[in-house]
């Protein structure tokens, strides 16, 4: 029975991916067919030509046709469903014709009460052992848990491949902490699809991208990784189920709140778009577009593996211990990659910069040269 389990789910990983990566290509004719480009218009953007930019349908179409050929539609994959149309639909206006981001943040608070209507909500909170019943709180909490991680997958999606790939690490990561509780098989195998639509979309959005998910891809994966996070995470019967989920995807969150904080502050809108997240920060410090993608991949997966050593039923004895020291190990490492990479002359030397070291022996090669030619001419 374990091992047909396994098998169906492997299935359904591997039909997702196959249906992401054939819809994308037609996916991207249809974007310039309907005028779905992002024309880089401003020095915030990364990319020098047009690109199109609603690719988060084929995220959308693999995941919603592999879910209801291998999933159970029950009541609450309904509802995921029901909120997730809506909120594709905004996506790809917005994608076309860019919409007011006040009208998006309210079609984002209705997509997230159609779940919380039908009953899917944080009504209590397991912290350090003790149940905390939200009671009438549970309702606000889950609406603004909701349209916040889909607004927080949205505002990391500034390079390359950056936000797709951090939802593939973070539903990687909520797919894990799921089975290892072994309590929800059907979240599991919804978070399994979810990864298996995101890798199929990654090789045409990797840098340099063929294809953007725009606001139709990253809003979507929001919202769908809010909803799997309320059903599997936060009813966990751990004394951290509150913490889990917010490490997992403490990168977006974090960087969404300090844009927020940041554009207050300067007396903006909380949407009006900056230069001023972490990922043009990296860029900004002369790292290039893959380079700092990868540096954000690993600061979310190491955040992932510390959630999933907090998981009571996989390491029962210190492992609130055991997520500490690697969280420790993670910041020595980060730290010390920060001091070193700041000089540009050690830079070279770490191979994290693409085509460095290349250049660096190109110009030892020329000056080699040019003393072989120096000593020529004395010669002659």
């Amino acid at each position: 029975m374990q091992n047909n389990i396994v098998v169906y789910s492997a299935i359904g990983l591997v039909c997702a991916i196959l249906l992401s990566y054939a819809l994308t290509p037609l996916v991207r004719v249809l974007a310039f067919k309907i005028g779905a480009i992002d024309i880089p218009a401003d020095g915030r953007r990364m990319h020098k030509k047009p690109i199109p930019r609603v690719g988060g349908l084929a995220i959308f179409i693999s995941f919603l046709i592999t879910v209801l050929f291998f999933c159970d539609i029950n009541k609450d994959l309904f509802l995921l469903i029901g909120g997730a149309l809506l909120i594709v639909t905004v996506g790809v206006i917005d994608d076309v014709f860019r919409i007011n981001a006040w009208i998006k943040l309210i079609v984002q608070i209705a997509a997230a009460a159609i779940p919380v209507a039908g009953g899917i909500r944080i009504d209590q909170i397991n912290l350090g052992g003790s149940y905390i019943e939200l009671g009438m709180w549970s309702i606000p909490l889950t609406i603004f848990w909701i349209t916040g991680l889909t607004n927080a997958i949205n505002f990391i999606d500034g390079l390359d491949g950056l936000s797709c790939g951090v939802s593939t690490i973070s539903s990687i990561s909520v797919f894990c902490v799921i089975v290892i509780q072994g309590q929800d098989y059907s979240s599991a195998l919804v978070t399994l699809i979810l990864i298996g639509a995101c890798v199929g979309f990654l090789p045409f959005n990797l840098n340099p991208a063929k294809i953007f998910m725009g606001d139709t891809g990253a809003l979507f994966l929001g919202y769908t990784l809010s909803l799997i996070s309320i059903r599997g995470m936060f009813k966990l019967h751990t004394v951290i189920s509150l913490i889990v989920p917010l490490i997992i995807f403490a990168l977006p969150l974090a960087d969404t709140l300090f844009a927020i904080v940041r554009r207050l502050i300067a007396g903006k809108s909380p949407f009006s778009a900056d230069r001023g997240h972490l990922h043009h920060r990296l860029v900004d410090m002369g790292f290039t577009q893959k380079e700092s993608v990868k540096i954000l991949y690993s600061i979310c997966g190491i955040l992932g593996l510390v959630a999933v050593f907090m998981c009571d039923n996989m390491f029962i004895e210190n492992n609130l211990i055991k997520s500490i020291a690697i969280a420790v190990i993670a910041v020595i490492l980060f730290t010390l990659h920060i001091v070193v990479l700041k000089n540009p002359a050690d830079r070279i030397h770490t191979g994290l910069t693409e085509g460095c070291e290349n250049t660096e022996s190109d110009k030892n090669t020329a000056k080699n040269k040019d003393s072989a030619n120096n000593k020529t001419e004395k010669d002659d």
